[in-house]
């Protein structure tokens, strides 16, 4: 996925930044904290995650209202929200990414296939962001995957400008 460098040089950023990462994952089932702890020294700043696949965990463990998940389902901008803020929650790190969508090979609660919200908390604060990715279930997960570190590497560089 990301080349190492590019990782290196994230980690090291956000190390220099004092930016802390968790991750709360559905859609990508993990696939982000690993693409992160690849790169040496991630300990730094990677926190921990959570796999919230099934929505008992995405409440549970991240306290994503069950109401929300109940009314709208999993894949929705506020759920993306919850989840990236329960991240932080829950490992006490400033950054949370969240990832949740459908990968297939099925639409999902009126959802389409590919359709994926993003959720990205800093501080306390949470934006979505939504996507609507083409390919096979691997393909649309490598691409959320990837989008998720883009976002990260977006906070961490602000936050860097930030501390000039």
């Amino acid at each position: 996925m990301a080349e190492e460098a590019q990782l290196s040089a994230l980690v090291a950023a956000a190390v220099a930044a004092g930016i802390t990462v968790a991750t709360a994952e559905s859609l990508t089932a993990g696939m982000v904290a690993a693409e992160l702890a690849r790169a040496p020294g991630a300990s730094g700043m990677l926190q921990g995650g959570v796999v919230a696949y099934q929505n008992s965990v995405k409440a549970q463990l991240l306290g994503v209202p069950a109401d929300l998940l109940d009314s709208r389902g999993a894949v929705d901008p506020d759920v993306a929200c919850a989840m990236a803020l329960g991240a932080c929650r829950a490992a006490g790190a400033r950054v949370g990414i969240s990832t949740t969508g459908v990968a297939g090979p099925e639409p999902h609660q009126g959802k389409d296939v590919g359709h994926v919200y993003i959720g990205v908390a800093l501080d306390g604060e949470a934006q979505p962001y939504e996507y609507h990715f083409a390919g096979d279930r691997e393909m649309i997960r490598l691409q959320a995957t990837q989008e998720a570190i883009s976002l990260l590497e977006q906070v961490v560089k602000a936050a860097g400008e930030q501390k000039l």
